[in-house]
């Protein structure tokens, strides 16, 4: 069994000496601890959601007051460059309407469990607070998928249009080829989601980028089967090689 405190507290000390000690190594800039923990406070709040600099900026200046979305985004950089956060980059295709397509990044821990740690959400508050829970389980499916993806020369993207339309994951592979992943928490989601994908899937121009190599819709608690449209579903615990 998990000993939550221990390892609560071994990823709060993590997060903290990330903020007080490596990002000093790493480059040589004046910063305030506190602002940078405030800062992974504030993506954590956004996790598995498109951000911006901007947005995060606000966030971090009821600390900072005189932030800039620039230095938010050198902050960022440097996250990145110590492996503490990760970003799922936007997916261009060719669009069959005219919806314009969103270009901002989604940002997620490197373990959705230092999201949990740096907004103090406990384990028995995740059932009263499914919003969240769902995101964090997005980014751990997003961080498994990418696991895979990057083993076979690929990365996994994300998918909205100024139409609201979007889908959770694109994993894009050599050669062209792509498939579409939805994300569901509860395994009640699943036709909804199926819906959903094949309706954003219809809008994009497939004669540019191809027919999608598969659909799937993730899920924690669902079933595994394929749905008559071709669109697998199945429980992150199956996900395998």
């Amino acid at each position: 069994m998990v000993d939550f405190p221990s390892a609560r507290d071994r990823l709060r000390g993590y997060l903290n000496d990330t903020a007080r000690v490596d990002v000093g190594r790493l480059a040589d800039v004046r910063h305030d601890p506190a602002v940078l923990i405030r800062l992974i406070e504030a993506i954590s709040r956004s996790i598995s959601s498109g951000v911006t600099f901007t947005t995060l900026a606000d966030d971090v200046s009821a600390i900072a007051p005189d932030i800039t979305a620039e230095t938010i985004g050198n902050y960022v950089n440097l996250l990145e460059r110590l492996f503490i956060i990760e970003r799922q980059h936007p997916w261009t295709p060719r669009l069959r309407n005219k919806a314009r397509l969103r270009k901002s990044s989604k940002i997620h821990l490197a373990d959705p469990s230092l999201a949990a740690v740096a907004l103090g959400v406990e384990p028995s508050r995740l059932t009263r607070e499914l919003g969240f829970f769902g995101q964090l389980f997005e980014s751990a499916v997003i961080h498994d998928l990418s696991v895979f993806a990057d083993a076979m020369g690929g990365e996994v993207r994300t998918y909205l249009d100024s139409y609201n339309k979007e889908i959770d994951a694109i994993v894009t592979l050599p050669g062209g080829r792509w498939g579409a992943i939805e994300i569901k928490l509860g395994g009640t989601q699943i036709e909804s989601a199926m819906v959903s994908l094949e309706q954003t899937i219809s809008e994009i121009d497939t004669k540019a980028v191809g027919e999608p190599e598969f659909k799937a819709v993730i899920t924690g608690t669902g079933p595994t089967y394929t749905a008559a449209n071709g669109i697998v579903t199945f429980p992150l615990s199956a996900l395998a090689p």
